[in-house]
């Protein structure tokens, strides 16, 4: 929906400047681009990057990694050089649960608490996954995970159950892409709590 949405926003403004200036027109093409790197391109999970090609959405960064991309942000002076990705809600949802209003607003505001109560800025990664079942998996990067303790200590169980309709959560390390599945037995999604 992002990118038809955006096509259809770019051919109105198109349409409202040839009427304007139908001299200066001169058959302009509109061009939507995105932030998509090397990096991305390697990920399965981005059904985005489908989305993008039939829209023929060009990506001027998808040869370089996302470390270059911030680097390049540095020396530029860009102030969110060193911002956590921050990709759609729609990329918290497992595959096979529903994007619906509900689920992408509960996994909004389970993000918002897990940031506040641990006091993490935009340079850390914090992910609340929807997975199949009902669960929830919080996703912390390494340097916060240590941390954890303090969310079912704060009413992560009273937010997540009791008001956002979740069956169970957990708490695991943060790694881009892993929204399919809850972990079974793989050594890098370590320290897996999982909270009934």
């Amino acid at each position: 929906h992002r990118y038809s949405t955006l096509k259809s926003v770019a051919n109105s403004v198109k349409r409202q400047h040839e009427e304007k200036s139908p001299e200066k027109s001169g058959g302009r093409t509109v061009i939507l681009y995105n932030g998509t790197n090397a990096d991305d391109t390697q990920d399965p999970t981005r059904l985005g990057l489908h989305a993008a090609s039939n829209f023929k959405v060009l990506s001027p960064l998808d040869q370089i990694t996302k470390d270059e991309v911030r680097q390049a942000a540095k020396h530029l002076g860009l102030p969110n050089w060193n911002a956590a990705a921050s990709p759609c809600l729609r990329s918290r949802l497992a595959m096979g649960v529903m994007a619906t209003s509900d689920h992408l607003k509960a996994v909004e505001k389970a993000e918002e608490f897990v940031r506040r109560v641990l006091v993490l800025d935009e340079s850390r990664n914090v992910r609340v996954r929807m997975l199949a079942g009902g669960k929830a998996m919080v996703e912390l990067d390494d340097r916060a995970l240590g941390t954890s303790d303090l969310l079912a200590e704060n009413g992560m169980e009273d937010l997540l159950i009791s008001e956002l309709g979740f069956q169970s959560w957990g708490v695991r390390g943060f790694k881009t892409g892993s929204v399919a599945a809850m972990p079974t037995g793989d050594k890098s999604l370590d320290s897996v709590k999982v909270n009934l």
